[in-house]
């Protein structure tokens, strides 16, 4: 058997049709943290630059992520799990909250900074405006994953800027293992309503791969 055709039996049997595909997240997740270098081996700009990149992905792009996964769903549960979230980024003002943590941080984007993560950034672009539904809203809680757990990094960051403002990174590590579970459960209503066989892991796991990539741009761009 092809490690794609074991990836589809998992997503198809018994278990959780969520499990395998939290499990390839969570891996992820922890690779990616395992990678990044000590904040204490960063010279200042590039400390800045870390911060300044992750404010031009989130800042003017969450939202419009989540947006794409609210349209794009087909269940009432994810429409609802999504819509609380939204409601929360809108109401709590999460945009102007990371705006005020990058200034803070001496972190403002610049337009080096918007231009140091474009490529990949659109790239993501172009796959959330498919609205592919299940592969978009698993995209989000690996997102949102892997936000909750970059927080002590991100603030560790921001420490060394000299900075005091820490609301968004506290709120952040905490809301999103929330989010997270939450989100998987979304994942797990949309597939239900796919005809079976369900697609390969390897493709569900498209838009997981393509924002890990963003991401790897935003701490290790040189």
């Amino acid at each position: 058997m092809t490690p794609e055709q074991q990836q589809s039996t998992l997503v198809t049997s018994g278990r959780s049709r969520t499990a395998p595909l939290q499990e390839h997240i969570d891996r992820a997740i922890e690779d990616l943290l395992a990678s990044f270098p000590e904040p204490d081996q960063l010279a200042p700009d590039e400390r800045r630059g870390i911060i300044a990149r992750y404010t031009v992905v989130l800042e003017g792009n969450f939202i419009y992520w989540m947006t794409a996964a609210y349209l794009s769903g087909a269940s009432g549960e994810a429409h609802s799990i999504i819509q609380d979230n939204l409601l929360e980024e809108v109401r709590d003002n999460h945009p102007g909250m990371l705006r005020k943590f990058a200034i803070a941080a001496h972190a403002v984007p610049t337009d080096s900074d918007a231009l140091a993560v474009y490529r990949n950034l659109h790239n993501v672009r172009l796959f959330v405006g498919r609205l592919a539904g299940p592969k978009i809203v698993l995209m989000m809680a690996f997102f949102e994953g892997f936000i909750t757990r970059f927080m002590p990094y991100l603030a560790e960051l921001a420490r060394r800027q000299g900075s005091a403002e820490y609301e968004y990174t506290d709120v952040h590590g905490v809301c999103d293992v929330v989010h997270t579970q939450e989100l998987f459960r979304a994942v797990d209503a949309e597939l239900t309503l796919m005809p079976a066989p369900l697609p390969p892991a390897t493709e569900l796991l498209e838009g997981v791969g393509l924002l890990r990539t963003l991401i790897e741009n935003i701490v290790h761009h040189s």
